[in-house]
């Protein structure tokens, strides 16, 4: 039998091949659970459409998605739909690309807002804004991925130095703290310029009430390079996770893999983060919560992320537009409630082995 690699990577990729994820689903079993997952984010799309400040009945709601808007309650549904799409596709980007931090990384911490990514793309953002005078939407997409980019290396390469490599806690740390730099990079950026402070700051909470057909359809074809340079990188991901030098002998270009999974994890969150705003902890709680279900086959894992972070961002701007009627609650006020608890969850269930 061969051993087990030794050293720092063995620690970092224990969480994510302990405990129940690590026994190996059936097929049959996978299948099921996908069934369970489609079933809910239908019932939540439905739900999103027909719930808000005031509910709205079914004649109503199909009329409107035949495109009528005759009436205030078909209006409302005809609204409803692009900010349900919007929720829709921008969880799928969010809970792919925590699971690709977190199969690249090999760190079960790593997720685009602990690591700093989604403040990095945000900072960008507001710089075009305010001193390019940027407006179009497809200038904040560039802009929110370069600028996610060149954080994920940053905090990657703070996380890197000294001994043992990136560990997670180390990763951790240099994400938060690089976070709160960007944060407050932002806030001077934003403090002399009262013509964009409030909408920046609405932006800066994170959430689905501005979209827009148009605002899905620029930020598209951005999610779908994403979404397939994943699907490509899920088998790579399976070898880089039993190590780096195991992987290189089954034949893995190490470098090549982990840079393609890296590269559709900076898309994926900067093009959402264009956006919707940082939305923080969904692509934490979802890789996590999937491989309870599907186990830790990146080829399963990925799909099942983006439909579980569809439903969970969802289900967050339900819950958001209910919880204080008539006013909202911002989705990424809500996914935050969610996956604080979840994170401190996991580094108290880590700390032994991992950090």
């Amino acid at each position: 039998m061969t051993p087990a690699p030794s050293g720092p990577a063995t620690t970092v990729a224990g969480p994510t091949t302990s405990g129940a994820a690590a026994v190996r689903r059936p097929r049959r079993v996978r299948a099921l659970w996908l069934l369970v997952v489609l079933a809910v984010l239908l019932v939540l799309v439905v739900t999103s459409v027909m719930v808000g400040s005031r509910g709205v009945g079914w004649t109503d709601a199909l009329a409107a998605l035949g495109g009528s808007t005759d009436g205030f309650d078909q209006a409302a549904v005809a609204k409803r739909i692009p900010r349900t799409l919007l929720a829709v596709v921008a969880g799928a980007a969010l809970g792919v690309s925590g699971a690709l931090m977190q199969g690249v990384t090999r760190n079960p911490l790593a997720d685009p807002g602990i690591l700093g990514v989604n403040m990095g793309a945000s900072l960008a953002v507001v710089t075009g804004i305010a001193y390019f005078g940027l407006t179009a939407a497809s200038s904040y997409i560039w802009l929110a991925i370069a600028g996610a980019a060149v954080t994920a290396l940053f905090v990657y390469t703070i996380g890197s130095l000294g001994r043992g490599g990136a560990t997670p806690l180390k990763l951790a740390l240099a994400g938060a703290a690089t976070s709160a730099a960007l944060a407050s990079f932002v806030s001077a950026v934003v403090l002399g310029r009262n013509d964009i402070a409030g909408g920046v700051r609405s932006w800066q909470i994170g959430g689905v009430g501005g979209g827009s057909y148009e605002s899905i359809r620029q930020v598209a074809p951005f999610l779908v390079v994403g979404l397939v340079l994943a699907l490509v990188s899920a088998r790579s991901l399976n070898s880089l996770a039993l190590g780096d030098e195991l992987a290189a002998g089954l034949g893995e270009r190490v470098a090549i893999a982990r840079g393609t999974a890296a590269l559709s994890a900076v898309i994926l969150c900067g093009a959402a983060t264009a956006v919707t705003g940082p939305i923080g902890f969904v692509g934490l709680v979802v890789p996590h919560a999937c491989r309870l279900l599907v186990g830790v086959d990146h080829r399963w894992l990925l799909p099942f992320s983006a439909l579980t972070g569809a439903a969970l961002l969802t289900g967050a701007d339900v819950l958001g537009r209910i919880a204080t009627r008539p006013s909202e609650v911002d989705v990424g006020i809500v996914t935050a409630l969610v996956g604080a608890p979840f994170f401190i969850y996991i580094v108290r269930r880590q700390k032994v082995r991992a950090l």
